[in-house]
């Protein structure tokens, strides 16, 4: 096929008029069964070129993708242009599943995006064997290397597969952010010989990168706001945890700004409603973790705002590159204070377990086979944690994955080898030193643009001209008198919401007074809990007063109870007394615990907290057809009232409302 009958193609299917000249080259090169590693940026058009080859080919066109944003856009826009297409994840229903794996195996799509965490399950694995593939497309290919800024061990199994392909067919990885390094690296195990990498220029010329730095979050809760308050058309701030997209995206509410926040902590549908909503430009703004953005399709976004310094130059390229891909002016700003070192760094230290846990680990399984349930119930982490160091076990030939029926278990192979963990100090150093090049990016006297190039492999000695080094600016933000006043009334009128709700208890979601560790708050409960620093000061009963009013409303309780301490003496009894008193609600000393537990914060996962609290409470006081408001003093993963409310509900209560004087930043 010569590009002018493609091209005739394009402009009947897809309604553009020509391809640029290395997107024809990819698709000239995959039609004729090559292997190819395009590194182009956000924007260029690498979808178009899978999308375009993949119509043409034979068979089905199978996309590895990480991204459900982009598949749910990238689908209903291939079908809104009649190419059969569907996506396989976590969002669709067993029903849908079934449905979408028939159509694949009888041939009916074109293009089936699939999630690369799928290729476990035995479904899809039986399915890939009978299906007529077209080619393969590796979608944020940076994710197959450790290297990467993103390093999935799911992706590895991508490259198992790619290797049992022959060698005149079809493979497509692409990705916006590859170091050289990392671009070596996904070389390598896709077997260098067969694969031609096709890297473009990262430049992107409408971009103004800025820094802006502050001497605390108080400055920069009034610069963004000013920032956001001065800019024209739509775009996204990105901060490092969930509960900084809330404080923040209340905050611009607070000051009568339309925006929202998005995290992975809420629900399918209430993502994609806050995505179409975004691209019609309902909101100023999106306040966001790094979940959003990537694969959505919205050219127009003006501005991307950053609250916290991301852990290196390749996910900042990569979280900004979604804006201005209209090619109209957009600015790109980075907040710095000094305290904001802490969170990237944690994020780095904690990338993998600490070694003990592996050890660990690999003693259980050498006694007998286990169930991920039950190594987390062993081993105290977190469940994120156990898959990261199964993952690297199975990686390193150590364990295997046994599947019996429905019974998933791990096992020691025969004959394995010794653990390694040399690698991991390795990727660790380098991630540190990723880091120590985000600070340099910050630092830097030369132009911002050509710094981010030049860090991705781009080298160039261009300059953009348009971001403050360039412009000769040193841009600082002070939150002025009038500022700070209006931060005080926006914490003293804005309370966090305990969203513990469900079908299967009897509480309703509740209210914090403040956020612990971000406000003052934090520093007052940890003096009077573990430094005797007496009772619990007034100015946090008038707080929990006025968000129990605010939340609650008129709402009349029969009963004010409260947990009964592990560590804490009277602090919450004589908090909730006074509490109780000023609403003029009976109080209840009644709840009180069967057996010793020990302090919930020593536990990881969140089986393991429930195990610690388990029947651990009960009440001899008679709460049938009684609503009660349940008071503590800080809520973290919430399992202690729901072990207390579903206690409640044993004994015949109607309601459990909490409320508790902070919620933890990584409380749900």
């Amino acid at each position: 096929m010569t590009r002018a009958e493609a091209e005739k193609i394009l402009q009947q299917k897809f309604g553009l008029p020509y391809f640029y000249e290395e997107q024809w080259e990819a698709i000239k090169r995959l039609l004729n069964g090559e292997r190819i590693l395009m590194i182009q940026r956000t924007g260029f058009g690498k979808s178009l070129v899978f999308q375009f080859a993949g119509m043409l080919l034979q068979g089905t066109t199978v996309i590895f993708s990480p991204l459900i944003a982009l598949m749910r856009e990238q689908v209903n826009r291939m079908q809104e242009l009649g190419l059969p297409a569907a996506y396989i994840n976590s969002t669709l229903s067993p029903i849908e599943k079934d449905q979408v794996m028939r159509n694949a195996e009888n041939g009916k799509y074109k293009l089936l995006y699939i999630a690369p965490e799928r290729q476990e399950d035995e479904e899809w694995q039986e399915l890939a064997q009978r299906m007529r593939l077209g080619m393969v497309v590796v979608d944020e290919a940076h994710c197959i290397s450790t290297w990467g800024h993103d390093f999935r061990p799911s992706y590895r199994r991508i490259v198992n597969l790619v290797k049992q392909l022959q060698s005149d067919f079809p493979v497509l990885a692409c990705t916006a952010t590859a170091t050289l390094r990392v671009q070596k690296d996904i070389e390598a195990q896709f077997d260098n010989t067969q694969l031609t990498v096709l890297r473009g220029n990262l430049n992107r010329e409408n971009f103004s990168l800025n820094l802006i730095k502050c001497n605390n979050q108080e400055d920069k809760l009034a610069g963004v706001l000013r920032i956001v308050a001065g800019l024209d058309g739509t775009g996204v701030i990105y901060c490092g945890t969930q509960a900084e997209t809330e404080i923040y995206s209340k905050w611009l509410d607070y000051n009568q700004l339309k925006v929202t926040n998005y995290n992975a902590g809420l629900d399918n549908d209430s993502r994609r409603r806050i995505e179409i909503d975004f691209v019609n430009d309902v909101y100023k703004c999106v306040v966001s973790t790094n979940a959003l953005g990537m694969g959505m399709d919205k050219p127009n976004l003006r501005f991307v705002i950053h609250t916290q310094t991301p852990t290196s130059p390749l996910h900042y390229y990569q979280e900004i590159g979604r804006a201005g891909r209209d090619g109209l002016k957009t600015q790109v700003i980075l907040f710095y204070t000094p305290e904001d070192d802490k969170l990237p760094l944690a994020f780095i230290k904690n990338n993998k377990p600490e070694i003990q846990y592996y050890h660990k680990l690999i003693e259980f399984l050498r006694q007998e086979s286990l169930s991920l349930f039950s190594i987390i119930k062993r081993i105290n982490l977190k469940q994120t944690a156990v898959r990261v160091i199964l993952a690297d076990l199975i990686d390193q030939g150590i364990v295997i994955k046994i599947k019996s029926g429905n019974r998933v278990h791990y096992e020691i192979k025969y004959n394995a080898p010794e653990f390694q963990s040399f690698s991991f100090e390795t990727l660790r150093n380098a991630k540190l030193e990723d880091y120590d090049h985000m600070k340099g990016y910050m630092n830097s006297t030369t132009c911002r643009m050509n710094f981010l190039q030049n860090y991705l492999g781009d080298k160039t000695a261009s300059t953009c001209g348009k971001c403050d080094v360039d412009l000769g600016k040193n841009y600082f933000i002070s939150a002025s008198q009038e500022e700070l006043i209006k931060i005080d009334g926006f914490r003293e009128n804005y309370f966090p919401l305990l969203k513990v709700e469900s079908q299967t208890n009897i509480l309703m979601d509740g209210v914090a007074a403040s956020w612990y560790g971000v406000t003052n708050v934090g520093s007052t409960l940890h003096n009077c809990k573990y430094e005797d620093g007496g009772d619990f000061p007034d100015y946090l009963l008038r707080l929990t007063l006025k968000a129990f009013r605010k939340h609650y409303k008129k709402m009349n309780f029969d009963l004010v109870m409260y947990v009964p301490p592990t560590v804490s003496g009277d602090l919450v009894k004589n908090f909730t007394e006074k509490f109780a008193r000023t609403l003029n609600f009976e109080l209840s000393h009644g709840i009180r615990k069967t057996r010793i537990t020990e302090m919930q914060k020593v536990f990881e996962s969140a089986i393991s907290k429930r195990e610690n609290l388990k029947d651990a409470f009960t009440t001899e006081v008679d709460v049938k057809k009684k609503k009660i408001l349940l008071v503590d003093d800080i809520f973290d993963s919430g399992a202690t009232i729901k072990e207390i409310a579903s206690m409640l509900k044993s004994k015949g209560a109607e309601l459990v409302a909490p409320i508790v004087i902070a919620k933890t930043v990584g409380g749900r």
